[in-house]
């Protein structure tokens, strides 16, 4: 055999695992597209069944959830608007909770820290996202709302501060991970330009770096929504199972009483209901068509106002 001969054999070898591997790389996609499809139809599909039994305005206007429990006039109540505005409250809070303590971690860890600093401090932060979200529900329920009542706050056992802390931990890394990943990514050009003007390190950091960053900062922002609107067992835990309409006057007092998140609506309706075909059945599927179209309003908008932020460097 000679070289030139081998050299063939092994190049047609190399394109034929080159197909094989774009055919199996081909598959996973194909498959991914369809399972979200699939998933997609079933729940507009059982989202539907539920709407012929129960008036779509009724279920986006009422105030009262009572899918499993008659009320006193002897109905079952589907009104979303308690849960949607547990699911903002909560998500509003742990977002002011962790967005800036999220963003400051990051910029540390990208602009100050020594690299022996960040190579300890950035895994033991990234730590917190692989604990179990039912072990940050008890740790609310446990540690934190006997430190809030300590701490001389009214709140009652099962509350939406406690869960909206502990769901604002649960979103920091993520916050601090991708962000300080799009800091990191700043050329280092605009640093120097920076300091060669006289700016200190911190004007630099903050006037500098952060906003040429903004549309990795902001991403990381939106993923940390996202996962805090979905978050389930922890919230279910900690604030409890009462569907409460948030008061604009009273928004105190929302946070220290018991609350219910779409998700945690969810997981009640499964525990209680007895068998398919009910209104109460199908309602899950109406609360995951509304969590769905609500997430993915938020990335949408995310997507546009991130493409307007950002810049590339060459």
């Amino acid at each position: 055999m000679t070289t030139s001969t081998a050299i063939g054999e092994r190049s047609d070898r190399e394109r034929r695992a080159g197909r094989v591997v774009k055919g199996v790389f081909l598959a996973c996609a194909v498959l991914t597209v369809l399972i979200t499809v699939g998933i997609i139809l079933t729940l507009f599909r059982d989202a539907t069944t539920f709407f012929a039994q129960v008036p779509v305005t009724d279920f986006l206007t009422g105030t009262e959830w009572k899918p499993t429990q008659l009320t006193g006039d002897g109905e079952y109540k589907f009104g979303v608007l308690p849960l949607l505005s547990g699911t903002i409250l909560i998500t509003v809070v742990s977002a002011v909770i962790a967005l800036p303590i999220g963003l400051a971690a990051a910029l540390y860890l990208s602009e100050f820290a020594s690299e022996t600093t960040r190579s300890v401090l950035k895994p033991a932060l990234e730590i917190l996202a692989g604990i179990p979200t039912i072990v940050y529900g008890y740790f609310a329920l446990v540690y934190i709302t006997p430190f809030l009542s300590w701490a001389g706050i009214p709140v009652d056992t099962f509350n939406a501060l406690s869960a909206s802390i502990v769901v604002g931990v649960m979103i920091i890394p993520m916050v601090s991970s991708i962000s300080e990943d799009a800091l990191s990514a700043v050329p280092d050009d605009l640093r120097q330009a920076a300091y060669g003007l006289g700016s200190t390190k911190f004007d630099t950091s903050v006037r500098v770096v952060v906003p040429a960053a903004i549309s990795g900062i902001f991403s990381s922002f939106v993923l940390a929504l996202s996962r805090a609107i979905g978050e389930t067992m922890a919230v279910t835990v900690a604030a409890g199972q009462t569907p409460r309409m948030l008061s604009i006057l009273n928004i105190d007092q929302n946070l220290l009483q018991s609350s219910e998140t779409i998700t945690a609506a969810m997981v009640n309706v499964a525990h209680a209901e007895g068998g398919g075909g009910t209104p109460a059945y199908y309602s899950m599927f109406a609360l995951g068509l509304v969590l769905f179209v609500f997430t993915f309003s938020l990335n949408i908008g995310a997507e546009v106002i991130r493409d307007r932020l950002r810049e590339e460097y060459r």
